[in-house]
């Protein structure tokens, strides 16, 4: 059985009590202004986006509450099986998947749509978690403690980039790098990983990537070139945002994104349109809500006790940082365009739900923080 110390809530209420509410709030500000955004992205419209979207964040809160009360000696024992299930659905993908736009990404099951590579983000961190909570310190830098890791990581990878989804890959591996890292691993062989890296990826960079891919790179270097054709996404989003100033063009008086100069503005790009629209002052109200949003996370991984917990935190919170900071770099031409959205606030039904889920997690661990779970626990150990 676990060990508790401290107070541990036992009931109902007590947990309810200890979630933190304020963390809740952040997030339905940060679903709000997604709504918000996709009303205009409409034109003033609540259909096809808005409504969608409120509804999904609706269902996604209530999900994430739900995740949150659920002891975590659950989650931990769900860990390799969630781990399971999510790679035989991106392996369904291959078989069965559905193709849109050139990308075959997606399952249809009965009357949901399913993307597995965001819910791959989420099991990677579980299994991830539960593999380093179960593995003693000393074995860290060991062979297990590398390569189990390594192939808890690269297996999905491998799947996600044949899709091709290279932002969706990224995330992935960047996310398990991060865990890595936090395990304790020896410093000579980050040293040596960080060498590997600097010869393995200007190779992958020449070999490894299809045409469109690396088009892609080289439009973030240089977008003038092709001003109408592949840099024409980034040359717009520049224009979008440089024309809002400091405090925006006003609500629903967006001209580049409303006479649809800029692409893609209800998913990619609606960091764009968000800062035409509320200029400066709204895109760093918006990046600041992120921020606190990953101050609470990490402040609350520092306060549990299980190694578990602290890694599922930092995991999901890893998760959320690199969407926010690919998506607004990407579109302020700081790195190249790669397909991903700005979490609650981008139109995406997966994103969102796996985004509350894994908060749900992070809300959970709140709560259960002064849990210690012993080591190899099962469903009701």
């Amino acid at each position: 059985m676990a060990v508790f110390r401290d107070t541990v809530p036992r009931t109902f209420q007590g947990k309810l009590y200890e979630i933190n509410w304020a963390l809740v709030l952040l997030l339905c500000l940060l679903g709000a202004a997604g709504i918000g955004m996709l009303y205009s992205v409409a034109d003033g419209a609540w259909d096809p986006w808005a409504t969608r979207h409120a509804t999904r964040f609706a269902v996604g809160l209530a999900m994430m509450l739900v995740v949150a009360l659920i002891p975590p000696r659950f989650w931990m024992a769900m860990s390799y099986p969630a781990y399971l299930g999510a790679l035989a659905l991106l392996l369904g993908v291959e078989f069965f998947g559905l193709t849109i736009q050139g990308s075959q990404r997606w399952l249809e099951l009965g009357p949901i749509r399913v993307q597995p590579s965001e819910v791959m983000k989420v099991a990677v961190v579980m299994a991830l978690a539960r593999f380093y909570h179960d593995l003693p310190r000393e074995k860290v830098s060991g062979p297990t403690g590398v390569l189990v890791p390594l192939a808890l990581i690269g297996m999905p990878a491998v799947l996600i980039l044949h899709q091709p989804d290279l932002g969706t890959a990224l995330l992935v591996v960047a996310t398990g790098a991060v865990l890595i890292f936090l395990s304790g691993l020896n410093w000579r062989i980050i040293g040596a990983a960080v060498v590997a890296a600097a010869i393995a990826i200007p190779l992958a960079l020449r070999y490894g990537l299809q045409d469109y891919q690396r088009e892609r790179i080289f439009t973030f270097l240089n977008p003038e070139e092709d001003p109408m054709g592949a840099g024409y996404q980034i040359l717009q989003s520049k224009i979008a945002l440089g024309s809002g100033g400091f405090t925006g063009k006003g609500f629903l008086q967006g001209t580049q994104s409303h006479l649809n100069y800029l692409p893609e503005k209800q998913t990619d790009f609606i960091f764009t349109m968000l800062g035409e629209e509320f200029g400066f002052v709204g895109g760093i109200a918006i990046l600041a809500l992120y921020l606190i949003v990953l101050a609470n996370a990490v402040a609350i991984a520092t306060s549990c006790k299980s190694t578990y917990l602290k890694m599922t935190v930092m995991g999901v919170a890893t998760t959320f940082a690199l969407y926010v900071i690919i998506n607004t770099g990407m579109v302020m031409g700081m790195l190249p365009v790669v397909g991903v959205p700005l979490p609650l606030i981008s139109y995406g039904g997966t994103v969102m739900l796996t985004v509350l889920f894994g908060f749900g997690l992070i809300l959970g661990a709140h709560v259960h923080r002064n849990v210690e779970l012993p080591k190899g626990a099962g469903l009701f150990g």
